[in-house]
C-alpha cells in the first residue's frame, strides 16, 4: 500500500493527539483527504512502519504518493502545492497579480 497516488492520505490511530491536531487543522483548510486508521488496516500499519523506521508513527501522510511523518500544516500544504496543486481549495491557489481582476 503506497497510498492514494493522486491525493492526500492521512494515516492515523485513535487517541493520537497529533493526529487530532492535524485533522482539525486540515478541516480548516478545506483540503480533501482520505483517513486510514492503522489499527483497522494491517496493510496501512505495515506501510507506516516502512516509512517510519519500523515504528507506527502517526500521523503519516502521503501526498500524491510522497510520504511525510508527522508533518506540520505548512509542510503538508507545501507538498500539496508541489505534487498535487489541483487538490488545493481555490482560495489557496495564488493567482499572479497581473491575472487578478
Amino acid at each position: 500500500m503506497a497510498g492514494d497516488r493522486d491525493g492526500v492520505v492521512v494515516y492515523w490511530r485513535p487517541g493520537c493527539t497529533y493526529c487530532i491536531k492535524l485533522r482539525v487543522t486540515l478541516r480548516l483548510t478545506r483540503l480533501r483527504y482520505t483517513k486510514v486508521n492503522i489499527w483497522r488496516d494491517h496493510e496501512a500499519a505495515a506501510f507506516v512502519r516502512s516509512i517510519a523506521g519500523g515504528n507506527e508513527t502517526v500521523p503519516t501522510v502521503t501526498v500524491a504518493g510522497k510520504a511525510m511523518v508527522n508533518p506540520s500544516k505548512r509542510q503538508l500544504l507545501t507538498a500539496v502545492g508541489m505534487y498535487a496543486p489541483h487538490l488545493l481549495p481555490r482560495s489557496r491557489i495564488s493567482t499572479p497579480a497581473h491575472k487578478r481582476s
